[in-house]
């Protein structure tokens, strides 16, 4: 990967970034308080990522998944197929919450309802769609390339996704599998230009466009929600995602089992393939995340953590896609957001390799004084509160671990409360017992 030449020196990049954010042009806030207010809350946000000590603890909810939902009464499959429902019942969580800063409610679903039904896609049941109502997503695991397929994958990985991968796992797609190979239409197009007029050919670019004309009204509306938002005097932290090459190859690609057995059976080829994938991730990402105003960066890591493969493996497998990933981000002056979803304990040591204050780490499953212990002085540290609490715990139980987290990973700053992950069935009444009791006792210099 070649890297980016700058004039700019790293920090200067990092706190231009900070200061478009903290400062945004042509905003024109509803009142003086929100604009103070907004200021304040990403003031907080930003000592925290560079292992400063704010004014308190900041918090956030991180994903709230469908918590909007159940907060206001709203059934999953409803906020999925009707964005102006979807958007409003995320306004009122957040007025109502006042949490320092959100994620897009644009980013938790990857595509609104409309568009996963007029794809017809095979791979992923959403809520009405193949499980109930009122249940999250469920990614349907398969081996969706198969392991003798990696050469055509690394020879033309365009002319393989369109014509075998799409075709698998979209069923509106599947006539692309007539379709020519994409490097011979330069030399063929006038004389094969006739098999575009093909019935089962139309249907799927009509398929793709219906598709497109749902993605984009859902876009325009997390724009205007963005925007307004800000104007109340919330910011968003983070308005893009990504994951990590190997990520992609086992998620989309290979599927776990075929990933997995990848390293043995074929690690060359998976490696190339890792290889071949970091930068066209990077000059996909980097570019969306400068246009969404927000600092942060998105990555959820899946199979990387200690029950996924061994120390060796990830040191060979995962950690270099994921170190350059993080440090092209950096190099742009943009803040990563790695979700190191699972155990990452035995990763730590990997972790503190990274610059210091860049970085907001999200952990999930780990001991939370191991982790102040050994990145305390890396990055800013979040998530750590435990999903069983806010669902069924009692509200002393639930004050009691916010205490907890704010005496030792809050410790000397560098520190987000967050939940562990999705927010899907927490219980509103212990929510808001979690946000107050953090407001009320995560102040510093008590």
């Amino acid at each position: 990967m070649e890297e980016r030449p700058h004039a700019i020196p790293l920090d200067e990049r990092t706190e231009r970034m900070f200061e478009a954010w903290l400062n945004p042009k042509d905003v024109v806030f509803e009142s003086k308080e929100a604009k103070e207010a907004y200021q304040r809350r990403t003031a907080r946000i930003r000592d925290a990522i560079q292992l400063r000590v704010p004014d308190q603890v900041p918090i956030w909810f991180l994903n709230s998944g469908f918590f909007p939902c159940r907060y206001n009464g709203v059934t999953f499959e409803k906020a999925m197929y009707d964005s102006e429902t979807w958007f409003s019942i995320n306004k009122k969580m957040i007025l109502d919450y006042n949490p320092d800063v959100f994620l897009s409610p644009g980013l938790i679903f990857h595509a609104c309802g409309q568009a996963y039904e007029s794809l017809g896609t095979k791979k992923m049941k959403w809520p009405g769609h193949g499980v109930n109502q009122n249940a999250s997503f469920q990614y349907v695991e398969g081996e969706y390339m198969k392991a003798e397929e990696y050469d055509a994958f690394l020879s033309d990985m365009a002319d393989y996704t369109i014509r075998t991968f799409l075709p698998r796992v979209f069923e509106a797609l599947e006539p692309f599998e007539m379709l020519p190979p994409l490097k011979s239409l330069g030399i063929t197009l006038p004389a094969i230009s006739a098999i575009f007029t093909l019935q089962p050919l139309q249907s799927a670019f009509q398929a793709l466009y219906q598709a497109g004309l749902e993605s984009m009204k859902w876009n325009i509306a997390t724009e205007a929600f963005m925007e307004g938002m800000k104007k109340l005097g919330f910011p968003a932290l983070i308005g893009s995602g990504m994951i990590v090459p190997f990520d992609v190859i086992s998620d989309l690609f290979r599927g776990m089992r075929g990933s997995m057995l990848d390293m043995f059976r074929y690690p060359d080829k998976l490696l190339q393939a890792t290889e071949k994938l970091l930068p066209m991730i990077i000059d996909l990402v980097i570019p969306a995340a400068k246009r969404s105003g927000c600092p942060g960066v998105f990555i959820a890591l899946h199979r990387g953590a200690d029950g996924f493969m061994s120390k060796q493996q990830f040191e060979t497998f995962y950690w270099p896609g994921l170190k350059k990933l993080l440090l092209a981000l950096i190099e742009e002056g943009l803040t990563p957001c790695p979700f190191f979803e699972g155990d990452y304990t035995s990763r730590l040591e990997y972790l503190a390799e990274l610059p210091r204050g860049k970085i907001l780490g999200i952990f999930d499953n780990i001991d939370i004084h191991r982790v102040k212990e050994v990145l305390g002085n890396t990055m800013c540290i979040s998530g750590l509160m435990p999903l069983s609490l806010l669902q069924v715990g009692t509200p002393e139980k639930v004050k009691d671990y916010t205490r907890l987290l704010i005496d030792v990973v809050g410790k000397g700053g560098g520190f987000i409360m967050a939940p562990r992950s999705a927010m899907d069935e927490a219980d509103p009444v212990l929510v808001r017992v979690w946000t107050e009791f953090t407001k009320e006792y995560g102040i510093y210099h008590r």
